[in-house]
């Protein structure tokens, strides 16, 4: 990696970082800035204030490269006052966040107009991006947070902005590999029935697939975090390049973390993990968006404890739900798996534990994040998605037998206690299993090589350098009807 002082000053970049606002899209946006900053380039990371109060500290040796830029949200109905990211609500009021993310346009085209970046990179959300960036003459990048294979599922800007025939008008039609896609990727029919207002216009006036085709559309090049040994089985990188996007396509590395730090020891939990056999302990999370309902909560419980694997669930009562909301774990449960189990009520160190040498398998809510976090220490994974492109990395991991669903219902996504239990023992203890988790020891080689997931990010910093605002001239893409 290069030093901050061998960055020529002719060479170095402003990059602003514009995440939509969720910590799921907010750390991987921070994560990319610091190794921009760690190679002397200066990074403007554009949130909301209460957000910004929320993120990791920046380390001091690269403070001042990266600056926190502060845009607050305006006052907008149905939006809890505070509610600054999506943890904050429940899943129907996320589309007045948007609707009130939508209203930052005038404050940032203003914080551009004065900082004179050299590059944006940006999320999905701002569909009002480009013609801003156009005017200034400013080169951007839609930074995507979905691997090669679920954007190739969604396909060509047109199809998601609903302009040619391969725009896909009911739920039905998601559940079926669209035909640009090599290898069996869909979505179950309740994956997506949970989702359509996704593919409607919300409050916010603009659906979620606009949103995703004018980034596309609009931007100057896709960079993705994934990387070529990923992906090379289903090509899609390749087949985003040049078939479906026809632009540049820059994988940035998988941006996997450092080594976690030994002040996130957790006391008895880190004693109980220590007791445990090597690679035996299943370890349970479904991050920060996901709400489990009251019978997911129950099925979930029983099936750990008929597995008779040792577990550690992190059990996180969202912040829009008050504790009479939650759900109550089945009686006498913890009484029951006391010492073969630990429940973990709030926030709990994913890395640290995924990096303890007892952990063996992960059950998921398949978030790409959380994926590369746990192939790193080459776990195999009990997948049970639930938003978003969770369904679709859980159809591309099985491919990859890497990882068993948990069967649910096809219509209604429930799934049972004997399910949990069995998906779990196949994927820990059985025969059957060892494939997979031979396959994610050896993917670990790859997702934690440093050394390659900086070359990923070298190779961005140089095309942004040979492409930056004076090498560029950019027009705006047509707003089309029908958002």
């Amino acid at each position: 990696m290069a030093s901050l002082s061998s960055v020529a000053n002719n060479n170095e970049l402003h990059v602003v970082m514009f995440p939509w606002l969720a910590f799921g899209h907010m750390m991987p946006f921070l994560e990319l800035s610091k190794r921009l900053a760690e190679r002397g380039h200066r990074v403007s990371f554009v949130s909301t204030p209460r957000n910004i109060q929320r993120l990791p500290k920046i380390p001091p040796s690269l403070s001042s490269l990266v600056h926190l830029v502060e845009l607050p949200l305006s006052p907008t109905d149905g939006l809890p006052e505070n509610a600054e990211a999506t943890v904050d609500l429940s899943y129907h009021k996320v589309q007045y966040l948007k609707k009130a993310f939508d209203g930052l346009e005038g404050p940032l085209t203003r914080f551009l107009e004065s900082s004179s970046p050299d590059w944006i990179l940006h999320d999905f959300a701002p569909h009002w991006l480009s013609p801003i960036t156009a005017k200034l003459g400013l080169p951007s990048a839609f930074f995507s947070l979905f691997n090669a294979s679920a954007l190739a599922f969604f396909g060509p800007p047109n199809a998601l902005l609903g302009g040619d025939d391969d725009c896909r008008t009911k739920p039905e039609d998601f559940t079926v590999p669209p035909k640009w896609v090599p290898f069996p990727l869909a979505f179950r029919l309740y994956e997506i029935l949970r989702m359509v207002d996704g593919l409607d216009r919300n409050a916010s006036g603009v659906s979620d697939t606009y949103r995703i085709g004018s980034a596309v559309l609009g931007c100057d090049i896709v960079v993705i975090r994934s990387c070529m040994e990923f992906e090379s089985e289903s090509d899609c990188l390749r087949l985003l390049e040049e078939k479906i996007y026809c632009k540049p396509v820059i994988p940035v590395g998988l941006l996997p973390l450092a080594a976690p730090a030994v002040k996130d020891a957790m006391g008895e939990d880190d004693k109980w993990l220590d007791q445990q056999g090597r690679g035996s302990v299943v370890y349970v999370a479904f991050g920060s968006e996901v709400t489990l309902s009251q019978e997911d909560v129950t099925e979930l419980a029983v099936g750990l404890e008929l597995s008779e694997l040792p577990f550690f669930w992190v059990l996180r009562k969202p912040s829009s739900l008050t504790q009479e909301e939650w759900g109550l774990l089945p009686d006498g449960f913890e009484e029951r798996t006391k010492g073969r189990g630990v429940v973990c009520r709030g926030w709990a160190p994913q890395q640290r534990i995924l990096a303890h040498p007892s952990v063996g398998g992960f059950l998921t809510h398949c978030g790409w994040s959380s994926i590369i976090e746990a192939l790193e220490f080459g776990h195999a994974f009990i997948l049970l998605p639930y938003l978003a492109d969770q369904g679709l990395n859980a159809r591309l991991l099985a491919w990859r037998k890497l990882g068993v669903e948990i069967q649910r219902d096809e219509r209604s996504g429930s799934f049972t206690r004997s399910s949990v239990a069995e998906s779990l023992r196949l994927v820990m203890v059985s025969d059957e299993g060892a494939e997979l988790r031979a396959n994610a020891r050896k993917m670990a080689e790859m997702v934690g090589n440093k050394q390659l997931h900086d070359q990923y990010v070298d190779h961005l910093i140089s095309y942004m350098q040979e492409n930056r605002r004076s090498h560029v001239t950019r027009k705006a893409w047509p707003l089309k009807p029908g958002k």
